[in-house]
């Protein structure tokens, strides 16, 4: 059986960037594409923070439903999108070589880091990070796509904006004069990059399982369990990063208030063949230390 697989992306410029990345990959292994961009909720409402729109997957919903209604055979998502337990009858492919998981801080003009310092970003878990660290600056909310923000920023007063290094490189928009916050822990899959087909879908599993990378396939799955297991979504500050080195993995969560004053972390090393329950042994752990407690006044605070 030979068919023509349909790409499900949302329109933005870099969600068409990871798409064309499949197709192109897709297409030298000898398989027939195209490419069926659909607009999302998430890019539509630009006004309210992510975590206020109530929807779980807002990125990934609509393509959700596109591929149940059979409008398309696969969707790419930039997989710290995705919620951690896929709908019904859809399921994870391949997840692709993972680019950087860096978050960095876009100056805008020369930054003074003063008192009265005013940083953007519409991420709970990069406002609460930088808040721990500078808790006299205000963050200011910030959305839209890649350059929308970077427009938004340039015509601010702001200090600067916080921004994934992977999404400005893989666009070409990265500023030379970047700062990397290597203290700031990454959100969860953050950099990597996930191929999803319908369950029933045998000869587009079969297709793009071509494309899976171990690795990045092994830590993102680390990840998203310490943040399922956490019961984050969207919603509270969660950060995870893990990385392998040999034979070895290894990890570091953390767990913060919305206003950044209490900052739970959790860091370990384990052998590779222990990945699977590795991610929720991290949560478990932070958990007890006080994790429970916070996760449910963090949940009090969104009400």
């Amino acid at each position: 059986m030979s068919k023509v697989i349909r790409i499900g992306t949302r329109d933005s410029q870099l969600a068409l960037w990871q798409a064309q990345t499949v197709k192109t990959q897709l297409e030298a292994l000898g398989y027939k594409t195209e490419l069926v961009p659909v607009k999302s909720t998430g890019d539509l409402v630009l006004d309210k923070p992510l975590y206020e729109l109530g929807i779980t997957g807002i990125f990934t919903k609509t393509l959700d439903i596109a591929m149940l209604n059979g409008t398309v055979d696969i969707a790419v998502h930039s997989m710290k999108d995705v919620p951690t337990l896929l709908p019904t009858g859809i399921v994870q492919t391949a997840v692709l070589e993972r680019a950087s998981a860096l978050d960095i801080l876009v100056p805008n003009g020369e930054p003074n880091f003063e008192d009265h310092c005013a940083i953007a970003t519409g991420s709970l878990r990069r406002k609460a990070q930088w808040l721990h660290r500078y808790p006299e600056h205000q963050v200011v909310g910030l959305r839209g796509n890649v350059n929308t923000r970077l427009q938004k920023l340039q015509d601010s007063p702001w200090q600067g904006a916080i921004f994934a290094k992977a999404g400005l490189e893989r666009i070409q928009v990265l500023p030379k004069n970047y700062m990397p916050l290597d203290w700031m822990i990454p959100a969860p899959s953050q950099g990597a990059m996930v191929v999803v087909a319908l369950e029933s879908d045998s000869y587009c599993k079969e297709a793009t399982a071509n494309l899976n990378v171990t690795n990045a396939q092994i830590c993102t799955h680390i990840e998203r369990e310490f943040l399922r297991v956490l019961e984050g979504g969207c919603t509270a500050p969660i950060g995870a990063i893990a990385t392998i080195n040999e034979n070895e993995i290894h990890f570091k969560g953390v767990l913060l208030s919305l206003d950044g004053q209490i900052k739970l972390e959790v860091e370990r090393s384990s052998s590779i063949d222990q990945y699977e329950t590795f991610g929720r042994i991290g949560a478990l752990h932070l958990l007890e230390q006080g994790g429970k407690e916070l996760m449910e006044s963090i949940k009090k605070e969104m009400l």
